[in-house]
This record gives structure tokens, sequence and C-alpha cells, in this order.
């Protein structure tokens, strides 16, 4: 027995049109890329009798790819824990209810760590504000923060440079309003890992600030965002889904921002469930 030649003619592949095997059987459908042809002549010969097989494998390669593509969609995203209490951070940046971004060391610490005392390695508070991770003193003035936050985009800080593209965007803190700018800042965070700046991506293409209006990118970019975390990316998509008519979809987006802590889900879900788009047993979940 030839185990070599068997090897080979395993491997082989077999024209759809004239049935010729061989490994330089390699012309593949441009469209399903399912079926393989000796050449140009047998692929075009076949193109009648393949037309419809085609078709189905077309279809349920898109189908596939829409559930895999909604599997992580739909999927809920996690979130850092807190570098001091290690307990998980809230999913929204606000001072009181969530986290706070420690400019002098780049840390996301839970509001709770960040406004609890600070104490020196003999048990006593620490009367000047420092940093509860790297016991820097706070800055005093805007100044003074505008000029750490440039060292932690120089640091190649993902979250400062996404900073600094709001700045830019809203022509604030001393920087001139540049929408080009700002775009390129975010690109350059999400690049470095900073998922959340993609909700300004989108926004800019729902917008058009920076670029043309193209509805399409900023809700790909708004899935980026809300897939990495961000819950105001997360309830915009629920928001386009349900003016497009898509309840089901919607109500998924909005559980999940109301699982992440954005309240502003929990009205939608309730105007939902008076519409009767939503069940009383979806409400009792979101509302608890």
């Amino acid at each position: 027995m030839n185990t070599a030649n068997n090897k080979e003619d395993d491997n082989a592949s077999v024209c759809a049109n004239c049935g010729k095997k061989g490994s330089d059987i390699n012309n593949t459908c441009n469209k399903c890329k399912q079926v393989k042809y000796c050449n140009a002549a047998c692929k075009k010969k076949h193109r009648h009798k393949h037309n419809q097989d085609c078709k189905k494998h077309v279809r349920l390669a898109v189908e596939q790819a829409a559930k895999l593509h909604d599997e992580k969609l739909f999927r809920q995203p996690p979130t850092e824990d807190c570098p001091i209490c290690f307990l998980r951070n809230p999913i929204l940046d606000t001072e009181i209810e969530g986290y706070r971004y420690q400019t002098c060391c780049g840390k996301l610490i839970c509001s709770g760590c960040a406004f609890a005392p600070v104490y020196d390695d003999q048990g006593n508070v620490i009367a000047e504000e420092k940093c509860p991770f790297c016991r820097t003193p706070y800055p005093k003035s805007d100044e003074e923060l505008i000029k750490m936050e440039m060292k932690r985009v120089e640091m190649n800080d993902p979250i400062a440079i996404g900073k600094q593209g709001l700045y830019y965007s809203e022509g604030i803190h001393g920087f001139p309003q540049d929408h080009i700018k700002a775009l390129e800042l975010w690109h350059r965070a999400t690049a470095l890992g900073y998922a959340r700046a993609y909700i300004c991506i989108g926004s800019a293409y729902y917008k058009g600030e920076g670029v043309e209006v193209d509805k399409k990118k900023a809700v790909h970019y708004y899935e980026l965002a809300a897939m990495g975390g961000d819950a105001a990316a997360r309830y915009n998509l629920g928001t386009i889904e349900e003016n497009a008519g898509n309840m089901d979809r919607a109500l998924k987006h909005y559980m999940i921002a109301v699982r992440s802590g954005y309240t502003p889900s929990l009205e939608r879900i309730k105007d939902m469930y008076s519409d009767g788009h939503a069940s009383k047993e979806d409400y009792t979940k979101a509302y608890f």
C-alpha cells in the first residue's frame, strides 16, 4: 500500500463541474467559498447548476455570522475590580455612585475608596487630600489637573488620551475645538484597549462631527463600546432598535444596561411595559 499516495488523495480537492481530483484544484466560488473548480471555464460552466446552492450557502453563512455576532453583543460585559478594596467597580464613571479615574496613577478606583480617609503607616488620617492608591496629592487647580493628564497621555494612558479627545471635541480646558483631532485621539485610545472611547467615535458619526454622518458606522462603534462595557452606548443601541420597531432587541439592550447600573434604561423598560412591549416579569427583573 502506498501510504504517501493515500494521504495525497485525502488532501486533494474535487472539481464541482468535471469531477477532476487533485491538489491543484483551487479555483473557489467567489461568493460562497464552498466549492472548487479546475479553472475559470469549469466555474463558468457550472454556474447555472450551482446558483441555488450558492445562494443557500451564502444565506447560511450570513445567518451564522449574525448569530455569533449577537451572542457576543448581548453578553453582559465584565467590569474591573477596584485595586484597593478588590470589589467590582460600578459601571458608571460618576463621583458619587461609580468610580473615579486617578490622573496621578491612572487607576480606576471605586467612589467608596476614593472618598474614604487615607491613613499613614501609623494609622493617622492624612490631612492633605491624596490619592488613596499612590498617595500623590490631588491637583489644586484645573491647570495642575491638565498638566498631570498630559503626562499620562505621554505615557500612552488610553483613558487620559480619550479624555483629551473630549477636550478637543468640546473645545474646553484651553484646547481648541478640533473634531478631527478628537477622532484621532479616540482611535488611538481604542487601539490601546480603551473600548469606551468607541462611544465617542460612534457619536461623531451619528452627529457628523469631523466626519460625514453615517448611522451604520455609528451603530458599529456603539456596539463595540457596549461590548466593552459602556452602558450609555448600550442605552443608545436600545433606543435605535426601539425606534426601528425591533422591540425584542431593544429590551435586551435595556436589560443589560440596567444590570450595569444605567438607570435611564429602567424608565425605557417601564414605558415598554406600559405599551405592551415588555412583560411584567421583564419589568420586575429590571427593577429588582
